[in-house]
């Protein structure tokens, strides 16, 4: 089937077309769409009455397929066909190099598909970024330049059920795009760190929502039982997308268990969220996207019918692109160089947007033809419409016996509530938050002196402060941000979630008070620091922050006189911290930056940490049982480079902290020292002779620190 649609989309080959069509739409009860027939809406309409191509293609997708489980000219080729299209390419979990944030320069001589087609204008950037667990390259300049910022709450069909990336993929260029460690595989776990509940999720959105005033915001679900619930509780935290992605597609190097027991059927979880966001009268605020296994335009008009408005394309896009479905993608040995890191197979990559364009202008010019054949001028005449289905006659061994009544059940038949979105976004309805004076503030005080000094009281509804003047700086001056200390902010009192999230160079936060979860989650540069309003000397070290601190972390440093809830730097990858005490599951999945911990820490340790450093204070001798030896070695301060390294960050947080824990530890330091342990990965395999891994970015520690005015 594939080469049908190979010759089609090469040789603009309507014939061939009409082969690879008759495959998909003809092909014997295979799904559950199968099993259903269109019922017209009226008379047929002549096809030039009916929307054109380029409005259809408009609603269309590609799905997330990361750099990393396909090759840089791939990823491209989608990116930019998507682009000059009108529609949207997903980046996947992966990240993006920062060049592809702009359009490309047209004299760059390189092989990547931008130097193919230098087309002026041409964008090789993906207009949907994802923010999945992992956190990969998810940067303040990343999320500020996006069109569109999709959560990923649902695994893809991968080996390890999503997210995985085999170590002998991760090249040099994935590690530095990803923040990471060439060589060490790299997984997205469960969607947990961050989100436990439905209230964790529409923090997420906010925060996303803070540091890009202009993206919409998705939600990936995966089609289940009980979605539908799932999905009134994304469109009431504010999203302003819901996907619903099925069992079906997925790469072909899929494990059986990912493949046949990971969801349902996308028409299932579709038409279930459908009627639940009409039954709550919540449709009209957000738009539905579909995905999983669509191929033609018939696919696509069932999505509409059962509640969708968008069509993400995955596998069919990447054959289009030059897959020829090998099923070795997790062997690095794509023979076409679509799914491979391997330089010798990506030069074997012959894909071009062109091909992926005209995939795209097919199946848009068949809904065309299906919708004049019913009756219809548009697709949004038939979104919701349930009723233009109907069950087909099939002859199997218990097809009496299956009831399609469920799936095709129309909750408003009267039609008093909206079927689809009614435009615009889903934004609360609260009144300009603290955030938005501090970034008007700053960017004044930055236009009149070049630097800004400002001092505000705060509240515990005071969210995500400094994220929209992050994503303002981001989008000016890019991932370098502005100068070290150029802004300078002070907050006295309590405040919010998300203290510091997504962080952008040159911004100092300076905090007299206690924060709650998230504090510098996704900081890419600046610094954070917390103290408490008042300590009294002899009392316990206060807990000054809350859970998930430092989570998906790219740069800069936090200095906190504090304890800090449970998951401390899960995922950081290149910041800098400074705590007194934490919970459980302390530096999880870590792959850079430096950790120092002065105080007891909770269990389970440094799971999972591919990178990195940390430095444990262990007063109590307690520590050895709280690690995790699968994944870490814990000794004694080594050498010179952890001392140094160690001190510079100890001094540097008394200086910002002026804490009295690090004061005493200095005074005493010959006793101190034998106390610490060091945390580091194992030696990874193919650098034993390189770097310790365990001081992957964070030696850049010492070159990072500087002297900090201290308020009084």
């Amino acid at each position: 089937m594939f080469k049908s649609l190979h010759k089609a989309v090469r040789n603009e080959d309507q014939e061939a077309w009409d082969t690879y069509q008759q495959h998909v739409d003809e092909r014997p009860v295979t799904l559950l769409r199968d099993l259903l027939a269109f019922r017209p809406l009226g008379p047929a309409v002549p096809l030039e009455e009916v929307e054109e191509i380029d409005a259809i293609a408009r609603r269309f997708t590609t799905q997330a397929m990361s750099h990393g489980a396909v090759s840089r000219e791939a990823h491209e080729t989608l990116a930019i066909a998507m682009n000059r299209l009108g529609g949207k390419s997903n980046s996947g979990e992966g990240g993006e190099d920062p060049e592809r944030f702009a359009p490309y320069d047209r004299d760059r001589e390189d092989r990547s598909v931008a130097a193919w087609h230098p087309e002026a204008g041409d964008r090789a950037g993906s207009a949907i970024r994802q923010v999945a667990s992992g956190r990969f390259g998810v940067t303040a300049h990343y999320l500020a330049t996006a069109d569109q910022l999709e959560i990923k709450m649902a695994q893809g069909s991968k080996p390890g059920e999503g997210g995985q990336i085999p170590g002998h993929k991760v090249s040099e260029e994935i590690a530095r795009i990803r923040h990471s460690v060439p060589g060490v595989p790299l997984i997205s776990p469960p969607p947990h760190h961050d989100i436990y509940s439905i209230e964790d999720l529409a923090q997420l959105i906010y925060d996303l929502k803070r540091v890009n005033e202009h993206a919409r915001v998705c939600v990936k679900l995966v089609a289940t039982h009980g979605v539908g619930t799932i999905a009134a509780g994304v469109a009431k935290g504010y999203a302003d997308v819901i996907q619903i992605s099925g069992f079906d597609g997925g790469t072909g190097a899929s494990p059986l268990s990912s493949v046949k027991h990971a969801g349902v059927p996308w028409e299932l979880g579709l038409a279930e969220t459908q009627q639940a966001l009409v039954e709550n009268d919540l449709r009209g605020r957000v738009r539905l996207r579909v995905d999983g296994g669509l191929k033609t335009g018939r696919d696509v008009m069932y999505g509409a019918m059962l509640g969708a408005e968008e069509f993400g394309f995955g596998t069919a896009a990447l054959v289009a692109s030059g897959c020829v479905m090998a099923r070795q993608c997790h062997l690095n040995t794509c023979p076409v160089g679509v799914a491979s890191q391997r330089e010798d197979l990506r030069a074997r990559y012959t894909g071009r947007p062109e091909h992926v364009i005209a995939f795209m202008r097919f199946v848009a010019q068949q809904v065309r033809q299906l919708l004049a054949s019913l009756g219809a001028r548009s697709l949004d005449e038939v979104v919701g419409r349930v009723d233009l289905l109907e069950p087909k006659e099939v002859r199997l061994p218990r097809g009496g016996t299956l009831d399609l009544a469920p799936l095709l059940r129309d909750p408003d038949p009267a039609g008093r509530r909206a079927r689809r979105s009614e435009g615009g976004r889903n934004d609360r309805p609260d009144a300009d938050p603290l955030d938005e004076r501090v970034r008007d503030d700053v960017l004044r005080d930055l236009g009149e002196f070049g630097r800004s000094d400002r001092a505000y009281r705060t509240t515990n509804r005071d969210r995500t402060l400094a994220a929209r003047l992050s994503g303002v700086i981001a989008r000016q001056h890019g991932a370098a941000g502005l100068p070290e200390g150029t802004v300078r902010l002070r907050f006295e009192g309590p405040v919010g979630q998300s203290f510091g999230a997504f962080l952008a160079p040159g911004i100092r936060l300076f905090l007299r008070g206690e924060a709650q979860d998230y504090v510098g989650k996704g900081m890419s540069g600046g610094e954070i620091v917390i103290r408490a309003p008042g300590w009294v000397p002899g009392e316990p070290t206060p807990v000054l922050l809350g859970n998930t601190v430092a989570y998906g972390a790219t740069g800069g440093r936090m200095f906190a006189a504090g304890q800090a809830g449970e998951r401390l730097a899960v995922r950081n990858s290149g910041a800098h911290l400074v705590v007194e005490g934490c919970g459980d599951h302390g530096c999880e999945y870590m792959t850079g930056g430096a950790v120092v911990v002065l105080g007891a820490t909770g269990r389970n340790f440094g799971a999972g940490m591919s990178g990195g450093v940390a430095f444990v204070y262990d007063r109590d001798g307690r520590f050895e049982g709280r690690y995790n030896p699968a994944m870490v070695v814990a000794k004694r301060l080594a050498g010179e480079a952890d001392e140094v390294l160690l001190r510079s960050l100890l001094e540097r947080h008394l200086q910002a902290t002026r804490s009295p824990t690090v004061q005493g530890l200095l005074e005493d330091w010959a006793s101190a020292r034998a106390r610490f342990w060091r945390v580091a990965p194992h030696t990874l395999p193919g650098h034993e002779s390189d770097q310790d891994p365990g001081l992957w970015f964070a030696d850049r520690a010492l070159s990072t620190l500087v002297p900090a005015e201290v308020p009084a």
